[in-house]
């Protein structure tokens, strides 16, 4: 790596907010989980400020095209991200484990635990993408993480999953994004901000349904969290 991008952590966004294609690199990984192991995709620039995991929702995996979406505008601000399965094909067919929030915060913090151990990933600030139940895993990893979590992202997430003991704990800057039109969801995010303590924010984006399919939508969704986790980055 030339001399001139370590000593310039931001020539990353620098060249994404020219039109330059920005440079990656991506790899399939497992992830040790007590006795098992999960896969991951972990894509990082070649000098990242920041690391998000993403905690996908129910049905989910980590080839979820939103998810993946919203990675790829990550990456541009020069951001790395994880996306690994939180259940195994037969749990993923059980409906019980699905909603299983302690199992899937149990599961992230497992992830957490094996990227703070990397060298290469070490020293960078943490954050969650949690989306739907994800987001709720997300909130109570946080909750009890021995690691700092910097930023806290949920989208068309079900926060209230969490339990209020979790949402209390959670110190970590927290941004839930909700789709206008996703009346029920709505309140209950609202509910859930009601309990949280330190920084956190509800943006709802007119027009959208609870899976953000509605054209720009998603676009908007990727603009909001690459700020958020941007901001607490730097």
């Amino acid at each position: 790596m030339p001399v001139w991008r370590k000593l310039w952590p931001g020539w990353n966004r620098w060249f994404a907010s020219k039109g330059e294609a920005v440079d990656i690199v991506r790899s399939n990984v497992e992830i040790p989980a007590g006795n098992i192991e999960l896969p991951g995709t972990l894509t990082a620039p070649v000098v990242a400020h920041g690391m998000v995991l993403f905690v996908h929702g129910s049905g989910s995996s980590r080839f979820s095209p939103r998810n993946n979406f919203v990675s790829g505008i990550l990456h541009q601000e020069g951001i790395a991200t994880l996306l690994f399965d939180l259940l195994t094909e037969d749990e993923d067919a059980d409906a019980h484990a699905r909603f299983d929030i302690p199992l899937l915060a149990d599961r992230l913090l497992a992830a957490t635990e094996w990227v703070a151990s990397r060298p290469d990933f070490a020293n960078l600030p943490l954050g969650y993408f949690g989306a739907s139940t994800g987001a709720a895993a997300a909130l109570m990893a946080a909750a009890i993480s021995s690691h700092r979590i910097a930023a806290i992202v949920s989208r068309g997430g079900r926060p209230d999953l969490a339990g209020k003991k979790h949402l209390e704990a959670v110190t970590a800057p927290t941004l839930l994004i909700v789709g206008g039109n996703d009346d029920v969801v709505i309140e209950l995010n609202r509910r859930a901000l009601a309990l949280m303590r330190g920084e956190n924010e509800l943006v709802i984006v007119p027009g959208a349904t609870h899976l953000f399919e509605e054209p720009g939508t998603l676009e908007q969704v990727a603009k909001l969290a690459a700020g958020w986790f941007s901001r607490r980055f730097s």
